[in-house]
C-alpha cells in the first residue's frame, strides 16, 4: 500500500478521473446553463503540489486543471489498537485560465460545483481503510494575470478518515 499521503490523493484523483467523471459533470452543468465551458479531462487531474508559476514554466501543465495533494495527516488514535486512526487532509487546486478575467471568474464556479457534486455522490467507504464522510471546504482566490491571460484558483479541501491496521 502506498504512503497515506499518497493514498488519500490517489483516491480523490481516481474518483474524479474514473470514466472521465469530472469532464462529464462539467459538460452536464454547462449544458444545463446553456454556456460553453472548457472541460477538465481525466489527463488534467494531476497529483502535484506545484505552484502555478512553477507548473506553468517548468512542467507545462495545461489549463484547466486540478492539482491534488495532501496537506496534513493526523493520527488521532480514535481506534486505540490501530496503527493509524485519524484523518488525511486532501487539497484539490482547481486552475482556470482564459483570455478574460470574467471567463475564469465564471468557469471556476462550475468547476467547483462539478468537483463537489462528485464528492457528495461518493460518501462512504473508498476502500483500503479510507472513508469520506462528506466534509469539504472551498476557498476561492480572485483572478490575476497569468496562464492564458488570466488565471483563477479555487481549493476544495476534503477530510478523509483513515483506519489502518
Amino acid at each position: 500500500m502506498p504512503p497515506l499521503t499518497l493514498l488519500g490523493t490517489q483516491k480523490v484523483a481516481g474518483l474524479l478521473a474514473a470514466g472521465n467523471a469530472l469532464g462529464q459533470q462539467i459538460a452536464q452543468l454547462a449544458a444545463e446553463a446553456s454556456i460553453l465551458i472548457p472541460t477538465i479531462e481525466a489527463e488534467r487531474v494531476l497529483l502535484s503540489s506545484a505552484p502555478p508559476d512553477l507548473a506553468d514554466n517548468n512542467m507545462q501543465f495545461a489549463y484547466p486543471r486540478i492539482c491534488i495533494y495532501s496537506g496534513s495527516v493526523k493520527n488521532t488514535q480514535v481506534e486505540k489498537f490501530r496503527s493509524f486512526s485519524g484523518t488525511i487532509e486532501v487539497f484539490s487546486d482547481i486552475w482556470a485560465s482564459g483570455d478574460f478575467a470574467t471567463q475564469t471568474d465564471e468557469w471556476i464556479h462550475y468547476y467547483i460545483e462539478a468537483v463537489t457534486t462528485i464528492l457528495r455522490a461518493n460518501t462512504g467507504n473508498w476502500g483500503d481503510g479510507i472513508f469520506f464522510s462528506g466534509r469539504y471546504q472551498v476557498k476561492l482566490q480572485p483572478p490575476k494575470v497569468g496562464g492564458l491571460g488570466f488565471v483563477e484558483v479555487a481549493t476544495v479541501t476534503c477530510i478523509l478518515d483513515a483506519s489502518i491496521s
